[in-house]
């Protein structure tokens, strides 16, 4: 397994940050930080080409600050020029909603991990064969974790996370599905919440979901 995907399954939790604005990202981030959070994902907004340097600087400004500490992704990734568009800002693991083999490659050459979207078992089998890391299971929230333990039972072996509707509720039942970690977007990032300024709130709610991981 990559070194990056190995520090992505030991911290279990992945941030998933859409649409935060510049100025707030870094305060969030430092709040999920001291919640215990270890990986944030910053997505490209596929609808808004006009939004990928903010992206792209927010991928940097995360990488710069903590140094290590906290590993950047680039999220809704769907080419291999996003890729590498990622990869040049500082990001150290790409995920995407879909299978695309041409974006695993990519990701692969560059040396970051690889985290494809996928749902049934064959899109999941086809995201082994190409060379992903970690498949994304998504959405999970719309079947629950009793569909990943179903699918868990002749494809145990492949490392997966749970993305989509993801919460502190549901957190610790995704684990004991047998995922090896979470994707988790608004439970986290809540836009309420950073527009009130309150990080303190996000913080608590990063450690919560932490501690659910954890079991």
């Amino acid at each position: 397994m990559n070194s990056t995907a190995a520090r992505l399954t030991e911290g279990r939790i992945i941030a998933i940050v859409r649409g935060v604005a510049s100025e707030d990202m870094l305060p969030l981030v430092r709040a999920l930080e001291a919640g215990g959070v270890r990986a944030i994902e910053v997505t490209f907004d596929q609808r808004a080409p006009e939004s990928w340097p903010d992206t792209l600087r927010a991928i940097r400004a995360i990488a710069d600050e903590f140094n290590g500490r906290v590993l950047p992704g680039a999220g809704t990734v769907l080419t291999p020029e996003q890729v590498r568009m990622a990869h040049d800002a500082g990001a150290t693991y790409i995920i995407s909603p879909d299978v695309d083999e041409a974006v695993i490659a990519q990701t692969r050459a560059l040396g970051m991990a690889s985290l494809p979207g996928a749902l049934t078992p064959t899109e999941i089998m086809r995201a082994v064969r190409a060379g992903c890391d970690i498949v994304k299971i998504f959405p999970a929230g719309e079947l629950g974790a009793g569909y990943i333990k179903s699918i868990r039972a002749p494809l145990g072996h492949v490392p997966m996370f749970a993305v989509g509707g993801v919460n502190a509720a549901n957190a610790a039942e995704f684990m004991r599905a047998g995922v090896s970690g979470l994707g988790v977007g608004g439970a986290l990032t809540d836009r309420a919440l950073i527009a009130g300024r309150r990080f303190d709130l996000i913080e608590a709610n990063a450690r919560a979901i932490v501690e659910a991981a954890r079991g």
